[in-house]
């Protein structure tokens, strides 16, 4: 009981703190013609309850794409029926046809939030406490609410959740699948997945992780018995779980075709995250290698978009190789969790149209290593939130950024005692630092030399927080402080590529487990 009364605590203050942030402003709030990823929502709940299923992707009069056009897979548009039933039921006028265009009011922003908090309560939140209670690492009763607390209390998220506007479902069915594959449920976990992806195609980020994680699976059982039988009922699984997404639009070639244009449009170009540019989003500005790039080199210029698309994905593809290979050879709970960071990095470095939310698809995985290596998981959370800071100021949450950002490393610091876990064999880099021996000497200082960079690297983001925040940029440089944001976060994510991939490479941990039955 005392357990569950802790973790009834820890739920209840990052409701408080999500309750909080909700009660500010909203992505493109009181900014026409477009306002924001608030109106598309509400937008998106408009024309699914309104027009037949056969429109919903396709470009006509009642369904202008330009505005807020769908471009989510169908349980996105799934969602946002029930969502706009219920707003229905409350007030028609939320979801009228064409007159409900820009939405808002108190009563209605109420509702929206609410629909936010319901999927956190039912999908995201749950996930989050058993996987911390199935943690051997946290079997001690404060260990798990512990964790819990600094999972729950990352800012990204919730100022993007609760915030900016936005649903943590794709994130939280991921999160359900990467639990139900740490209790060999590998069919329930490659149902949940299947979900995440028809929710968010982003989820394409953590695909691979999945795919070699079920396949090295199947190889240790040999593909002359037991895994062979594994792989077919995996095939199965997926192949049910996407029909059973896609049957509305199954029927017509032409409808799969429209969805699939609408949620890969590649002649969009390497950065347009978005077909426009609107208030709340800069898709010029995300912390990604190819937008880095740009201040020096401007590649749009230089580079036809179908040669983009063919450099993109192949240094994404070469960057996450590596990983993949590992876990197929050595599948394990430990290098799948790594691996999920690690290629959903790669991805949001080098991949086509990058959103700078997209950040938290990495995050969310360094979130369920936080117990294994504390120090460098607040690190990259801290890093990430502060990439998000240009669309934060946008969205009017520069207070909600202020109060929740030093409160969460204030939980981390006084829950895992971060700044005293920075040796190597704390990093997990004892074997690597073994590989290098003619190098010893230099890891005896090693723990000395990493905090002083992390405490070099708080005072940066704390110093071009405050200059984004308080300083007008000078007028012949009005993307000085975004620029500046990006660039500096994208250094640290090349760094942290680089940190995980030589965890996973250096693993040792994982021969010594027992072959899978």
């Amino acid at each position: 009981m005392e357990k569950w009364s802790l973790m009834t605590v820890t739920v209840l203050l990052a409701l408080t703190v999500r309750w909080a942030v909700s009660l500010g402003s909203y992505s493109g709030a009181g900014k026409p013609p477009m306002y924001g990823d608030y109106e598309a929502q509400r937008h998106w709940q408009e024309i699914t309850y309104n027009l037949p299923i056969r429109q919903w992707y396709f470009n006509t009069t009642d369904n202008n794409l330009l505005y807020w056009g769908l471009d989510y897979p169908p349980l996105t548009a799934y969602h946002s029926f029930v969502c706009a039933y219920i707003a229905k039921l409350i007030n028609p006028d939320w979801v009228a046809l064409h007159t409900s265009r820009g939405y808002e009011s108190q009563p209605h922003k109420l509702f929206m939030r609410t629909t936010v908090f319901v999927a956190d309560l039912l999908v995201y939140i749950p996930a989050v406490i058993l996987y911390c209670f199935s943690l051997k690492e946290t079997s001690a009763k404060k260990k798990a609410s512990t964790c819990a607390l600094c999972i729950l209390l990352y800012p990204g998220l919730i100022l993007i959740d609760h915030g900016h506007f936005q649903y943590p479902l794709s994130l939280g069915l991921a999160l359900w699948a990467v639990l139900c594959l740490s209790h060999d449920w590998d069919l329930l976990g490659s149902v949940a997945f299947c979900l995440a992806l028809n929710y968010k195609q982003m989820e394409l980020y953590h695909s691979l992780p999945f795919f070699c994680y079920l396949l090295g699976k199947c190889f240790k059982k040999g593909l002359k018995g037991k895994g062979l039988v594994l792989l077919a009922k995996l095939a199965g699984t997926v192949l049910l779980s996407f029909a059973a997404c896609w049957l509305p639009f199954g029927t017509d070639v032409e409808q799969i075709m429209q969805v699939l244009r609408r949620l890969f449009p590649i002649d969009r170009g390497l950065f347009e995250a978005c077909m426009f540019s609107s208030p709340t989003h800069c898709p010029d500005k995300v912390a990604n290698i190819w937008c880095s790039l740009s201040v020096l080199i401007k590649i749009k210029n230089v580079i036809s978009p179908r040669t983009q698309l063919k450099l993109s994905f192949a240094v994404t593809f070469l960057s996450l190789l590596p990983a993949c290979i590992k876990l197929t050879v050595q599948p394990s709970l430990r290098g799948f969790k790594f691996a999920l960071v690690s290629c959903a990095l790669s991805f949001f470095l080098f991949s086509f149209q990058v959103h700078e939310k997209s950040i938290l698809l990495v995050s969310v995985p360094v979130c369920l290593i936080i117990n294994e290596i504390p120090f460098m998981a607040t690190w990259f959370l801290l890093v990430s939130t502060f990439s998000l800071l240009p669309l934060l100021l946008k969205d009017g949450l520069l207070l909600a950024y202020a109060v929740t950002t030093p409160a969460f490393l204030a939980v981390c610091l006084a829950s895992f005692s971060i700044l005293e876990k920075t040796s190597a064999e704390d990093l997990q880099l004892k074997a690597f630092s073994l590989s290098l021996k003619g190098y010893s000497s230099w890891f005896k200082s090693f723990p000395r030399i990493v905090r002083g960079l992390f405490l070099l690297s708080l005072s940066l983001m704390g110093g071009l927080s405050v200059l984004s925040a308080a300083v007008p940029p000078p007028q012949s440089l009005p993307d000085l402080f975004p620029v500046a944001v990006a660039v500096v976060s994208c250094l640290h994510f090349l760094l942290f590529l680089v940190y995980f991939n030589v965890v996973i490479l250096w693993d040792s941990k994982n021969r010594g487990q027992k072959k899978m039955s």
